[in-house]
């Protein structure tokens, strides 16, 4: 039985727009500010939320009273787009030195973030679902990464957190811990001696091309398959792409999860 995420996204958002304020809720409150009736809010806001209204109330009352209207007409939008506009608000930076006029539903959006019809879930919800076809689609260019010896919980965490940037489309970050992973397993798989010479030569802080390096020019002591450090190195060269030059396309964060799943079953043979 195939899912249907439009019909999904049609029945969050029909189940949200059943508790959550609309137009009435924001006329109300433009109509009781214009009348003086203002303290009957008291009743029904939160306590922190009546004092910022309040607050912005008398910093301009015919302004307040403006933009509630406003917001009224545009409720056709409704709640969970702005709760959505939120969400992309607190990815960026904003620079405190240029002021834009608050919106108003941002006054009362934390309250409404509380309340039992908590807005930013319905808004989380709508972003991991349109996440889902694309995930599932790139999911279809990955295979099971079958090694023959275990690494460490911390290569695996590694590992699980660099395939699920790229199934989540955070193709950058993919490739950082894809870096990362090869770092944590190359440290597993070094004999003893030659792990004091690395934590010495790069004082406890060595990257995975030091790592490589040392591995290139120690396989026999290592035991490490000869095609390792090739393959390992596309993985380096993509990752500090990632870190040093931008942000990297779909197609070379695939690229180098692919080649960092094969260097781990290289490294990883027995």
């Amino acid at each position: 039985m195939g899912i249907e995420i439009e019909r999904l996204e049609r029945e969050l958002l029909q189940m949200s727009a059943e508790e959550t304020p609309g137009r009435e809720f924001c006329e109300a409150i433009a109509e009781l500010a214009r009348t003086g009736r203002f303290a009957q809010l008291r009743a029904v806001l939160p306590r922190i939320v009546y004092d910022e209204l309040w607050a912005r109330y008398q910093q301009n009352a015919g302004a307040f009273v403006a933009g509630w209207r406003m917001l009224a007409q545009e409720m056709r939008q409704g709640f969970v787009q702005h709760a959505r506009q939120r969400l992309t608000s607190l990815t960026k930076l904003h620079y405190a030195g240029y002021e834009e006029p608050t919106p108003a539903w941002q006054e009362i959006q934390r309250a409404l973030d509380g309340q039992q019809n908590d807005l930013l879930r319905t808004a989380f919800a709508l972003e991991l679902l349109e996440l889902v076809e694309p995930a599932a689609l790139r999911a279809t260019h990955l295979r099971e990464c079958v090694v023959a010896a275990p690494s460490s919980e911390e290569a695996d965490r590694y590992l699980d957190e660099a395939t699920r940037c790229y199934f989540f489309g955070l193709f950058t970050a993919c490739a950082v811990m894809c870096r990362s992973v090869l770092e944590e397993a190359i440290k597993q798989r070094l004999p003893p001696g030659l792990t004091r010479q690395v934590r010495t030569r790069y004082r406890n802080a060595a990257t995975l091309g030091n790592l490589l390096h040392e591995v290139n020019n120690n396989l026999q002591m290592t035991g490490i398959d000869a095609e390792f450090p090739r393959v390992a190195n596309m993985v380096n060269d993509t990752g500090k792409k990632a870190v040093h030059q931008g942000l990297l396309s779909e197609d070379e964060a695939r690229a180098c999860l692919h080649n960092a799943r094969e260097a781990l079953q290289l490294l990883l043979r027995g």
